[in-house]
Parts: structure tokens; sequence; C-alpha cells
């Protein structure tokens, strides 16, 4: 059901015809500003950083963030009583966060959490992404070398990248944080068969200090993880993931997938050793999932958590105590939302994650690590803006209309 109407405020916005066209806005729905009860479901959002609008850098080459505003950010997240995936993804991680500041924003947050822990007498759970982006690919701190052209980058062993991923693991454990074993890209390139991952991830997990949640990213995600675990098939990758973890099934509390393909997440789910999790990464089909069936259920690690996590919370809160249906109708508007801040290439996801936190205040402006705020397009945007709305999610509308207003005029649009 979509949120009434606010007939007094309205806001001409562009279609992908090229026209303008008068939107109305609706009234915001009332989600809870605290959990008040933990949840039945492990949920995590993977969590967006704050750039530094005011740096003088090179936004391209160099990273620097609003610590204040994205540390805030987490707090707000854990009030709301989801856990933080720290330096993930969402975070830019491999598009302009690079390896130095990632681990000083996991520093930051872990000791964020042991605060907000002491300060409100409840966990604020956090989790921290493991990776070997440290590696020099030759693809830049975007991913991509000099004007978005790959470069040859150099050549590395199964040894090298193992070096990379103990290197991570020692610096993360030494502040206090959960490992999420994110894929890597140095990985992809060099392995040969899926021996070679087994080769590494039976090292690292050997050494691993508490249980790991594994990450497998999608080549949507990120076309450079293409082929990860040795097949393009991905049902044949599956294997090799399961064969994996479930050996090493003490040292590993999940598996986060994000193939944007719900039953190849349940055919895994119902694969994994006794006591494994399944983390849905499924920014398509989240609700489904999370509700589970009569075989069993996912938790969650999603970067659409981060965009929706009023709602997120509203409805896990419904799921604990039985209220299926209300879990259900507080998701299904978030759905199509998600749908679009993900859809292809989307890898640019990010810059609708962060757009949703500016139209809701939580920062300033407009401005993302790398200058990704370039990555969509004002029709893509403007199209948000109406989703969100819709699914009662701009928690001020007013203020939501006037940065929107804002961002059009910076692309001519009065």
């Amino acid at each position: 059901m979509n949120a009434p109407i606010l007939s007094s405020l309205k806001i001409n916005l562009p279609t992908p015809a090229g026209a303008l066209e008068t939107f109305v806005l609706s009234e915001p729905r009332a989600y809870p500003e605290k959990a008040s009860r933990a949840f039945n479901r492990v949920a995590f959002a993977a969590a967006h950083v704050v750039a530094d609008a005011r740096a003088a850098n090179d936004p391209w080459i160099d990273c620097s963030l609003d610590w204040d505003r994205t540390i805030a950010y987490r707090e707000y997240l854990w009030g709301l009583g989801l856990g933080v995936a720290e330096a993930m993804d969402t975070a830019q991680r491999g598009m302009g966060l690079d390896w130095p500041t990632s681990l000083e924003l996991i520093e930051r947050a872990v000791n964020a959490s042991k605060a907000w822990t002491a300060r409100e007498g409840r966990p604020a759970l956090i989790a921290a992404g493991c990776g070997t982006d440290q590696l020099d690919l030759g693809l830049g701190n975007l991913g991509l070398g000099n004007l978005g052209q790959r470069k040859s980058g150099q050549a590395y062993s199964i040894d090298a990248v193992i070096r990379a991923y103990e290197e991570q693991m020692a610096a993360i454990e030494k502040a206090g944080g959960r490992l999420i074993i994110m894929a890597s890209r140095a990985l992809a390139r060099i392995a040969r068969s899926p021996a070679d991952y087994e080769r590494v991830y039976d090292r690292v997990l050997a050494q691993a200090r508490e249980p790991v949640i594994i990450h497998w990213l999608g080549e949507m995600f990120d076309p450079m993880l293409a082929g990860y675990w040795g097949s393009a098939d991905h049902l044949a990758a599956m294997q090799v993931a399961l064969g994996v973890i479930n050996a090493h099934a003490a040292k590993v509390d999940g598996v986060k997938i994000s193939l944007l393909d719900q039953e190849k997440e349940i055919l895994m789910r119902r694969q994994l050793a006794k006591g494994v999790r399944m983390y849905t990464g499924d920014d398509f089909n989240y609700a489904r999932l999370i509700a589970g069936d009569e075989k069993g259920c996912s938790d969650a690690l999603l970067g659409i958590f981060d965009a929706i996590a009023p709602a997120a919370s509203a409805a896990l809160a419904a799921l604990t105590t039985g209220d299926d249906a209300t879990f259900e109708a507080i998701l299904a508007p978030t759905v199509p939302l998600s749908r679009h801040i993900f859809q292809a290439p989307t890898r640019f996801y990010k810059t609708g994650v962060v757009f949703m936190a500016y139209l809701n205040s939580h920062q300033d402006h407009f401005v993302m690590v790398g200058g990704q705020q370039s990555a969509r397009s004002i029709v893509h945007l403007a199209q948000l803006f109406r989703l969100a709305d819709r699914a009662g999610l701009l928690r001020d509308p007013d203020m939501a209309r006037r940065r929107m207003v804002r961002v059009l005029a910076l692309h001519g649009i009065a």
C-alpha cells in the first residue's frame, strides 16, 4: 500500500522521454526511531561512507571521509537494531575506498561500536570486510585505470593473494573486528582452477580466530569477479564454494551470496552444513528469502538495508513477533525501490544508497568518494525519488523535495 498523498507538496521531475512531469509527494510512514527488541534474524546493513566534500583533494585518486557523519550513520543503524557490515562494497570498497582508509574506518567503527554498547546497554553488531585490495592490479582507486582504461597491473601468485588476506586479517582482528572474507579480484584474475580457490580459502579459514562470514559477490556487482570459484557456471561454482564452507564449518558463521537469484540462494542454503547461516545478499528478493519456507530461512547482509533501514527494522520486529502479514506489507513497497537502485549496471547502486541518505538529511551533500555521484543519470535519480516517496521512506518530504530541487538545478532543470 502506498503512503497517503500530500497534495500541497509537488515537484517537477524529468521522465525518460525528456519531458517534465509534476509529482505529488506522500506522507512518510511512521516507523519507530529505535528498535525495542532483538530480532529473530541476524540482520546486517552494509553501510555507506560519507565523503568529505570540503577536502582539497583529487576525487578520482584520493579518498577523504567525513568521519563524524560516517560514524553517526553507523550509530543510527545500531539504534534500529541492525548490525553494520563495515568496509564492504556498499562503502565503495574497490570503487574509491582504498585499503588504508578502509582499515581506519574499521578501527573507528569498532571503537564506536564498543562505546555505543557501553552507552546503550545492548550490543552493536559489527563485522568488517577482509580482502586483497592492497594488491596493485593496475586498476586505480576506482577499480579502473586512468580515464577508465584498464591497465595490465602486476602479476601475482596464489601465495601473494594468501599473504594479502593474512595481512588484512591480522589488522582487522587486532582492531577487534569480526571478519567478512570478501571475494578477491586478484584471485579471480590468476586462479586457473577450483583448486586454487580451495588452497586460498583453506589457508585463510584455518587462521581465523573466530567464525567468519564468506562473501560470494557475483559479477553483476563486480565484473572483475566473473568466474569466481573457478567456473562461469554458478551451479558448478556453488559446489566448489560449498565444499570449502562445509569442510570448515566450525570456522564459518555464514555465507553471503550476492547473485540476485533467489532460487540459487535457496538451493545453496539447503546444502550448507548444520549451523552455517545463509546471509541473503539478494537486493531483489530479500523479503521472500528472509521470511523463508518450511525448510529454512536466510538471515540478511544487505546494501539496501542501508537505504531502507527504518522499514527493515520495523519489518524484522514484526517478523519476530510472528506477524508475517505486517512484515510483508512493510517490505513490499521497498522492493521496487531496491530493484531500481540495484538495476544494471548493478555496481553503481552505491549512488542510489548515498542519494537516499542525502534526501533524508543524514548528510549535507550529494558528493561521493571517487566522484561516484555521477554514476547514475538525473532520470534515474528522479525515479528513485518517486519510488522512495511511494514507499514512505522520505522522512521529511518537504526537505527531501528541496534537496531534490537542488540536484535538478545542477542538471539544468529549473
